[in-house]
């Protein structure tokens, strides 16, 4: 599934509720915060009765957990397209991608907030799990590429790295990188900073840098 900015959350046509509802849920996370969704307002908004929401989903809480899968898949195909297959050096697409992971948090604030900041156990929710580790799975695939260009002795798992790799992406994103409130202020560009911390953990490690 795919957001567009032309969807009508005023109400729903040839069967599309459940995009019209999640399209919704993003609207109001924008406006009000994840406090802000609620399953009637939710469906108020998509211009349908207050039972209207239970045709797809549960509860709230599945509700959120579908937008946050979403976001979680177009986050996975976003890194994909940045990594392509660690081509032309597996450094320079990882910091691609890193920077990939940025500009996602930076356009898409409501989704970004689904993803992370609702609180809901993936282990609840299939879709959820499922989308959050192919997203994962990208970083883990870069991670592996890089470890596979550092002496033996020295190797560290690649999962750690991903893990490291995730963290710093995260940490810029949240802090620096969002085009909500969120957002820090910082006396350079986020990408800069995330740039920097890469070079300086690839160096730590003993890997080729992307320059």
């Amino acid at each position: 599934m795919s957001w567009s900015r032309n969807s009508d959350t005023r109400g729903y046509h040839h069967g599309n509720l459940k995009e019209a509802l999640m399209r919704a849920t993003l609207d109001l996370i924008g406006e009000k915060g994840l406090v802000g969704v609620t399953f009637a307002e939710a469906a108020r908004r998509a211009g349908v009765s207050a039972a209207a929401p239970y045709r797809h989903f549960r509860d709230r809480d599945e509700l959120v957990a579908a937008v946050a899968a979403v976001g979680f898949e177009r986050l996975a195909e976003a890194l994909t397209a940045a990594w392509q297959d660690g081509r032309p050096a597996a450094a320079a697409a990882y910091e691609r991608a890193g920077r990939a992971y940025l500009d996602f948090a930076r356009r898409n604030p409501a989704e970004y907030a689904a993803m992370f900041e609702s609180g809901l156990p993936a282990e609840g929710h299939e879709a959820l799990q499922q989308a959050g580790n192919r997203a994962f799975g990208v970083l883990r695939a870069a991670a592996e590429a890089l470890v596979a260009q550092i002496p033996g002795p020295s190797r560290p798992p690649a999962l750690m790295v991903a893990l490291h790799t995730w963290a710093l992406a995260h940490g810029v994103a949240s802090l620096f990188g969002r085009a909500d409130g969120a957002r820090r202020k910082l006396p350079m560009a986020p990408d800069e900073l995330l740039e920097a911390a890469f070079l300086v953990y690839l160096k730590g490690l003993g890997a080729p840098s992307g320059s």
